[in-house]
């Protein structure tokens, strides 16, 4: 997430442009502020199989989508994220950029909280919709600490305003470097309701935190 990279959408665009620089406000929080002492709990990295691609080729073209998906949705802001496999029930709030066009994380103080991009495709609708959470805070483990633990097939669902619940199951997960992020793969447009769920991942240095994002891909294939 290189300056001036969006998520693509196949809806209203942006208002304009963020400046996601790799979930650098994730990076941030996820390493520089906790203690070496909480390093005994690491999250969880996905393995070669899960991300479709064999080890150190993690940039090659991701999963296909699972099954043939389901009819679309109109636009409804998401209220609160399940992923049962990771034991994950958390309420969503809206993310929004700074003056300078960065993304802003999720309160610190609320570590059980995740958000999703609510000037990009909501989830359901047709398009890559995001949603963004801390790996962990200076209080321990957060919301999405073992994202990376998750599997090609698992279910996520996903509340919506509306009333209605999309069910997306997981296509790959994936650890991708921050200096070498796939901006167009994992933003890009899509004619159906594909979901990106994003976190910091790989290896931790105490100087320098984090070295790359744990993203998984999900495809809707059921409304509720």
């Amino acid at each position: 997430m290189r300056k001036g990279s969006r998520p693509e959408t196949t809806g209203t665009p942006p208002r304009r442009p963020p400046s996601f620089n790799t979930l650098a406000w994730i990076a941030l929080v996820g390493s520089l502020l906790l203690a070496d002492a909480l390093r005994d709990n690491d999250p969880p990295q996905p393995t070669a199989t899960q991300a479709g691609s064999s080890p150190g080729a993690q940039s090659a073209p991701r999963a296909t989508p699972n099954g043939p998906g389901a009819q679309p949705l109109p636009a409804s802001p998401p209220v609160r994220i399940r992923i049962p496999a990771i034991k994950v029930d958390a309420f969503l709030t809206r993310l929004e950029l700074d003056s300078e066009g960065t993304l802003q994380p999720p309160p610190l103080t609320a570590a059980a909280l995740a958000g999703w991009y609510a000037d990009g495709t909501t989830p359901g609708s047709p398009g890559t919709a995001v949603v963004a959470g801390h790996v962990d805070t200076p209080s321990g483990p957060a919301v999405f600490h073992r994202l990376g633990a998750l599997k090609k097939g698992a279910e996520i669902t996903v509340d919506r305003q509306d009333g209605r619940t999309a069910l997306f199951k997981v296509d790959a997960v994936e650890v991708h470097a921050k200096d070498d992020f796939p901006d167009d793969r994992v933003y890009r447009g899509s004619a159906r309701p594909e979901l990106r769920l994003i976190t910091c991942g790989g290896s931790w240095s105490s100087s320098t935190g984090y070295q790359a994002n744990t993203v998984v891909y999900a495809t809707m294939n059921a409304v509720k």
